[in-house]
């Protein structure tokens, strides 16, 4: 018999049983176990019947400057692709090509965007409300005629900045000893927080920036409310710049919190990354996490969801 005719009794078969989808993780070099817990929580309030037993990020594409993580989330029932930016999951029964999957998803993603400008809602936030009031004032103007619907909008959007300030006042860390104004003084919210949010000299100009287009919005927005000529085009104009400070304002708070703390304690990282927990107080809070070790400082987990 030949070398090669030998060689073919050596062979290393794989084994004719798949490895279990709850042992897959041991076996999986790169792990991010927040990201993890999140996909998974995902996939359980999209598929309630099912349990979800693996979940793995294959790959992250950049496309169009935008990142799309893909994950793949195994069930009892079913195997999913989970894809973000936003997260939406498609069962690889019917998308069976992950290349086609992404391409459709992206597709996809972008005719809804086209449709409304609002923040993704698909992770928990505390700004729902505000994001709520954005969709009403939006679904309105779609459905807009007269100039009664385009005074509605307006109205929406008054209440919506009035939101937003009542948000940022409650996790803002304000001086007790300021006399504050009222609550629908919505300019004068403005002031107190971004004094606060974004205080110091380094701050001066995109401070002054901020409450100017704040105060735009705000007039503009008033304005619509009582305008006897409110049309299509003051009614977009009007949603835009009232969701531009809206996605402003969530950003500052963002690097305020994100800020508090710019490297890991425990192994020096620089990639801190932000969180929010509806769970945590009585109506939720943000917590850090870093990328690099896991440490974070959320109130109840002591590295990550689900470690012992």
């Amino acid at each position: 018999m030949s070398k090669l005719d030998d060689s073919h009794d050596e062979c290393v078969l794989p084994p004719s049983q798949p490895v279990p989808p709850e042992q897959l993780k041991r076996y999986s070099v790169e792990r991010d176990p927040f990201s993890e817990q999140e996909i998974a929580d995902y996939v359980r309030s999209q598929a309630r019947d099912e349990e979800v037993l693996h979940v793995e990020r294959v790959k992250s594409e950049i496309v169009l400057g935008d990142t799309y993580d893909i994950w793949d989330v195994t069930t009892e029932k079913d195997r999913w692709w989970v894809i973000t930016n936003p997260t939406n999951l498609y069962s690889q029964r019917h998308f069976t090509s992950l290349d086609y999957t992404l391409s459709f998803h992206i597709g996809l993603m972008m005719r809804v965007q086209s449709r409304a400008s609002a923040l993704d809602g698909n992770e928990p936030t505390p700004f729902d409300e505000v994001l709520r009031r954005q969709e009403q004032a939006r679904g309105r103007f779609e459905s807009a005629v007269e100039v009664e619907d385009y005074q509605a909008v307006g109205m929406l959007l008054r209440e919506g900045l009035i939101s937003l300030v009542a948000v940022l006042r409650r996790r803002a860390d304000l001086p007790r000893e300021l006399n504050y104004p009222k609550d629908a003084d919505f300019i004068g919210w403005t002031d107190v927080l971004m004094n606060q949010l974004c205080g110091g000299g380094s701050n001066k100009e995109l401070r002054q920036h901020l409450k100017n287009t704040a105060k735009e919005a705000w007039q503009i927005a008033n304005w619509l409310t009582h305008a006897r000529r409110a049309d299509k085009t003051s009614g977009a104009i009007a949603i835009g710049s009232c969701e531009t400070i809206a996605g402003h304002f969530i950003r500052i708070l963002e690097r305020q919190r994100s800020g508090e703390i710019e490297e890991c304690p425990t192994c020096k990282s620089r990639d801190i990354r932000s969180y929010f927990d509806a769970d945590i107080q009585s109506d939720g809070d943000y917590f850090l996490r870093c990328a690099s070790c896991d440490w974070n400082n959320h109130s109840r987990y002591g590295s990550f969801p689900g470690k012992s």
